[in-house]
């Protein structure tokens, strides 16, 4: 295969390879991410601009390399916009630090702690905590691993315990998001399978 031009437009295949990632991976982040918009010729066959690869390199070091959730990339594109995930594609992490930067103040806000600057008040995005590589209950993910939330159902402990007054073992608003999050993908995933009968 030749080189191309960094200008040029990348079949999927092409996009697959320099992402390291199957195509089907891909095709499914085109349903869950409709910033993701590659041009589709004869036959559906797509067809990605550099800044489309941009956004799905952003979109996987999010994931991947950050740990977001899909949940969790969906609510930082709404809230930063595409042109903060291309930026981070493109290798420009500053944004992703300035972003850490502004989550770890409105956290520190909401527990009281003085903040050095005024910053929009916006809830952090959702995270799942990674487990050590060695973790047996690693979940696979489309192909690659991703770490599950730890303590997705730990009732009335520390951090995560039910707030004042909702009751004994009522889930937190953490617990609950993720809970939510894992039926999402678990309809999808039937929805799919459904499909493919």
């Amino acid at each position: 295969m030749t080189d191309k031009s960094p200008d040029a437009f990348r079949t999927i295949s092409e996009v697959a390879d320099e992402l390291d990632l199957p195509q089907h991976v891909l095709r499914f982040w085109e349903t869950r991410f409709s910033q993701i918009k590659p041009l589709k010729r004869g036959g559906g066959r797509r067809y990605y601009r550099p800044a489309d690869v941009d956004l799905l390199r952003g979109i996987r070091h999010l994931l991947y390399e950050e740990g977001y959730t899909i949940k969790g990339v969906q609510k930082i594109l709404r809230q930063n916009g595409v042109q903060f995930a291309i930026a981070i594609g493109a290798g420009d992490m500053s944004a992703l630090e300035e972003m850490t930067r502004r989550t770890a103040e409105a956290k520190a806000r909401e527990q009281g702690a003085p903040s050095a600057e005024p910053v929009a008040s916006e809830p952090p995005p959702v995270r799942a905590e990674p487990r050590p590589a060695d973790d047996p209950d690693q979940d696979m993910v489309v192909g690659h691993a991703r770490p599950r939330a730890r303590g997705i159902f730990s009732l009335g402990k520390g951090g995560e315990a039910a707030q004042a007054g909702s009751g004994e073992g009522a889930l937190s608003h953490d617990n609950r998001t993720l809970l939510q999050e894992a039926l999402f993908d678990l309809l999808e995933c039937k929805r799919l399978l459904d499909q493919a009968r």
